[in-house]
């Protein structure tokens, strides 16, 4: 292992991009992300990525040239094609878009097609309560979840984040998965070769397992049994229906080089809460105070912000097994 600053692990982001046929200011904007999401504690979707990133540049199943598109589809909707690109780009396009358009419309929804893995979403709408608006996100993924009753996979783990502004105190931000676990987490214990937890997830075959390595073959288990697909399905409307994207079970594995694009699809919603609430922030702050003052309860997302804390602080750790999967795909693409 080894240990670097933010600014170390931002080049090395960066710069490793760039070595898979990443255009330079594409690999900046992706590697702001995962750098944010490390320092975040959100290890499953931070440097971990890289290896995969750069399997899928190499032969073009993600384009690292490729620059997102954008239509105004209505007076509070922006449509925006991610060119079977990186998402990080078309995403902070459509954050920008609604930093003007919610506060003018009062709500407004930016949907994002051809698109890809979007990374910690929670982090996305986390920008948008910072100017003040309360947002919230979706976005589907590679079928891995069963509905429930079901042996297929169907549904992907469909990310769902929120956010808020409130008074004296960074934004408030809720961020799951409507699998049990996020399915980076199980990817980076593959990586490590480190079991999973029981629970997490069932191999191929439908049995319990802790092998990751069987888990990413399988499928995941849902959290809260039914009600968790049935989030599933409603982040599948939003996010792929909707926006003109492939459902789950259309897109190829977002890990390795096999398939074309995912052409995945987010859609984030953001409201300006001025036009109902003239005090919202400062009855958020009550809230969130009240909810402080219960012994033993926390915010959520309030363990992100330590973690950015101590990753100023300390820097962040680069897995050896990193360094030595991509120094491979390296020599793998001069052997080629």
């Amino acid at each position: 292992m080894r240990r670097l600053s933010l600014e170390a692990a931002h080049r090395f982001a960066s710069e490793t991009l760039q070595r898979f046929d990443t255009a330079p200011d594409i690999a900046d904007c992706v590697a702001k992300a995962l750098v944010e999401a490390e320092a975040s504690g959100l290890k499953g979707h931070g440097l971990v990525r890289l290896e995969s990133y750069s399997i899928q540049t190499r032969v073009r199943k993600i384009d690292g040239h490729a620059r997102p598109l954008m239509k105004q589809a209505a007076p509070g909707l922006v449509a925006i094609s991610a060119e079977h690109g990186f998402s990080y780009p078309a995403v902070d396009l459509a954050l920008d878009e609604l930093k003007t358009l919610a506060p003018a419309q009062g709500i407004a929804m930016a949907g994002i097609n051809k698109a890809g893995h979007c990374g910690a979403i929670g982090l996305h709408v986390e920008k948008l309560a910072e100017a003040g608006l309360v947002a919230m996100m979706f976005c589907n993924a590679p079928a891995s979840i069963a509905p429930w009753g079901g042996k297929r996979p169907l549904y992907g783990t469909n990310p769902i984040a929120f956010a808020t502004p409130a008074a004296d105190r960074a934004p408030i931000v809720v961020d799951l998965s409507v699998a049990k676990v996020a399915r980076g987490k199980v990817l980076a214990a593959a990586q490590r070769g480190d079991p999973i937890p029981e629970g997490w997830a069932v191999d191929a075959a439908g049995n319990p397992t802790t092998d990751a390595k069987a888990a990413l073959g399988g499928t995941m288990l849902p959290m809260g049994d039914a009600k968790g697909t049935a989030l599933a399905l409603m982040v599948e409307v939003f996010s792929s229906a909707l926006v003109s994207a492939r459902f789950s079970t259309e897109q190829p594995s977002y890990f390795n080089d096999e398939g074309g694009p995912p052409e995945a699809g987010h859609a984030i919603i953001a409201v300006d809460p001025s036009g109902f609430a003239p005090f919202f922030i400062e009855r958020m702050g009550e809230l969130a105070g009240a909810i402080e003052a219960e012994e033993g309860a926390r915010l959520p997302g309030s363990r992100r912000l330590e973690a950015r804390r101590l990753a100023a602080t300390e820097g962040l750790v680069v897995d050896a097994s990193l360094d030595q999967a991509l120094d491979r795909l390296a020599r793998e693409s001069i052997d080629g």
